[in-house]
């Protein structure tokens, strides 16, 4: 007789893991519905992690192919609407294959490691996709502010590395509103769905790249300010 599988629910897969900030968390309720469908299907949290590789770089790659397309007078906003669900629904699963690896208890070290490479890969590609934006409609920008913002980009992925392997690395642990405010434009899908939307105006491409590069730096700085203090007492 065979052993009967316990009963799961979204909510169960939700439950596993809860944080990051207020964009995050609507990904990580659809992600909960990914993760159950997954564990019903009986895959494993790897396939969710191929699929959103698969999923994010294909995104990333149309939005860049299309850009001769809309300088010839295609409209933007069917891509835009595109990217943005995409992009979301590739971070749910992004969300959902660590939620399936808590709840059955399948996580290892290499599926840690893809789901991190994966996670590199497909930030790097929506990062192509703003610079290259930036260089079809506002060409006057300099290369070194695209240079800056793909390098400033990476604290975003050290930082959440860091937050895997030590809760405690973040640097403000309050969970108010005004402080999940502030932390909101940090927040991946946040950043992700204003970078979509930016999209039906290209131009103000330009706008969001100096925003986030701004916002990271200053967030660097930051944190190498703290962190160095904490050594100094």
């Amino acid at each position: 007789m065979s052993e009967q599988r316990p009963s799961r629910r979204p909510a169960d897969f939700l439950a596993a893991n809860r944080g990051g900030g207020l964009a995050t968390l609507l990904d990580q309720r659809g992600g909960a519905f990914f993760a159950y469908a997954a564990w019903r299907l009986g895959l494993k949290p790897t396939h969710l992690t191929l699929l959103n590789l698969v999923i994010g770089l294909a995104t990333s790659a149309a939005v860049i192919a299309y850009i001769p397309l809309a300088q010839d007078g295609a409209p933007w906003w069917p891509v835009a609407l595109g990217a943005l669900v995409l992009w979301h629904a590739a971070y749910m699963l992004d969300c959902a294959d660590g939620q399936l690896a808590r709840v059955t208890g399948t996580g290892s070290d290499a599926g840690a490691r893809v789901d991190i490479l994966s996670d590199v890969a497909i930030q790097a590609s929506v990062v192509a996709v703003v610079v290259a934006v930036v260089d079809a409609y506002t060409p006057w920008v300099p290369a070194w502010c695209g240079a800056a913002f793909a390098a400033l980009w990476m604290t975003n992925l050290v930082t959440a590395v860091m937050a895997k392997d030590d809760a405690s690395v973040s640097m403000v642990t309050s969970t108010s509103i005004a402080v999940r405010l502030v932390k909101l434009v940090r927040d991946y899908g946040f950043v992700i769905a204003v970078i979509a939307l930016a999209l039906v105006w290209p131009e103000s491409m330009a706008a969001v790249m100096l925003f986030f590069g701004a916002v990271n730096g200053l967030f660097l700085l930051a944190s190498i300010a703290v962190s160095a203090r904490a050594t100094l007492r």
